[in-house]
């Protein structure tokens, strides 16, 4: 099983200098290395060259930003395993093994996650992939040991191995071959959700998605766009919305769709009410971006296989904000 690591880097020499010893240390062994680079201006590429001849380097000619620039750097990789991985991720002793195990186990296995750890408290879970992704009724993504805001101290709860609705970008193991089957990621979104968009699709196309907990990562996140960052505010409530409209069941299709405008005029005004009136403004431009472009993807929707059942999805967003239940284990 050929294993090819890409790491997507964007002006990050910084980062490699911090993460890729790990990386070659921890993974030249099972894998071929990459570093994908989105037309970085800085000397990134040169301290590839210069420190780490081994890796391969392929030269993207635009920033497309997360979904482009993959999908425009994978055409050029050859293997059976994709692993994408953020430039700011420490990995640990034998983490690919379980991964290519599970892998090897089942072939109806698409995409796998390992656990994601916060690089910056190694006690708690990361906001980016944590333990697993799922989405709640009405789209809003949440993890294992993460929801919301509220990070989990990971006590071992999470050492297992189990299926998942979606896998982080920061982290993500994908079959080539399914990845090409649906042509990689919708570069629409440029870059936030459009991991938990590919892997919706994946799961339409009767493939499974997985956790592995014995495999352990340490994701910084927030290197490229801070949490503060209302563009990755903006990122976020849209591309959430266009998943929605791009992948939902019909039976669910209105209420969900309105019922998120309304969740997310809430959201605005929290954020005024915060006195973050920028993200507010975050969310109104999200909004008018997604009628903008809420035809386009009425027509990505009706190419798209509609099979997952949708009616075990519960409101995370009630139990959370109004029963207070923080903790994955407490939902239900």
């Amino acid at each position: 099983m050929k294993i090819a690591i890409v790491i997507l880097n964007w002006n990050g020499q910084k980062l490699l200098q911090q993460f890729l010893p790990s990386i070659v240390a921890f993974s030249a062994a099972e894998a071929d290395i990459y570093i994908a680079d989105n037309a970085s201006t800085d000397t990134s590429i040169k301290y590839v060259q210069d420190f780490f001849p081994a890796i391969k380097i392929i030269e993207n000619t635009t920033n497309g930003g997360y979904a482009k620039g993959y999908n425009d750097a994978l055409k050029s990789v050859n293997a059976d395993i994709y692993c994408l991985l953020n430039s700011d991720v420490e990995v640990t002793k034998n983490w690919l093994k379980p991964i290519i195990e599970t892998f090897k186990k089942d072939e109806s296995t698409a995409v796998i996650q390992p656990k994601l750890l916060d690089f910056k408290d190694k006690t708690k879970f990361e906001y980016a992939g944590a333990g697993g992704g799922f989405v709640d009724l009405y789209g809003y993504p949440y993890c294992r040991g993460r929801v919301f805001n509220n990070l989990e101290t990971d006590k071992g709860q999470f050492n297992d191995e189990t299926d998942i609705f979606w896998a982080s970008g920061a982290c993500l193991f994908i079959r080539s071959k399914v990845y090409h089957q649906l042509n990689g990621f919708d570069e629409d979104y440029f870059a936030h959700q459009e991991e938990i968009d590919l892997c919706w699709r994946v799961q339409n196309n009767n493939y499974k998605i997985k956790y592995v907990g014995t495999s352990t990562v340490y994701h910084v996140g927030g290197a490229t766009l801070q949490e503060t960052n209302p563009h990755k505010t903006f990122l976020n409530f849209r591309n959430s919305l266009l998943n929605v409209v791009k992948n939902i069941p019909k039976k669910w299709f209105l209420f969900v769709v309105f019922s998120r405008l309304i969740l997310d005029g809430i959201a605005g005004l929290k954020f005024l009410l915060e006195l973050r009136p920028i993200h507010t403004l975050a969310i109104l431009k999200a909004h008018f971006s997604f009628y903008k472009n809420f035809f386009k993807f009425l027509k990505k929707r009706k190419k798209l296989k509609k099979k997952l059942d949708y009616n075990k999805h519960t409101s995370v967003v009630w139990q959370y904000f109004a029963l207070g239940r923080k903790n994955f284990k407490e939902l239900k």
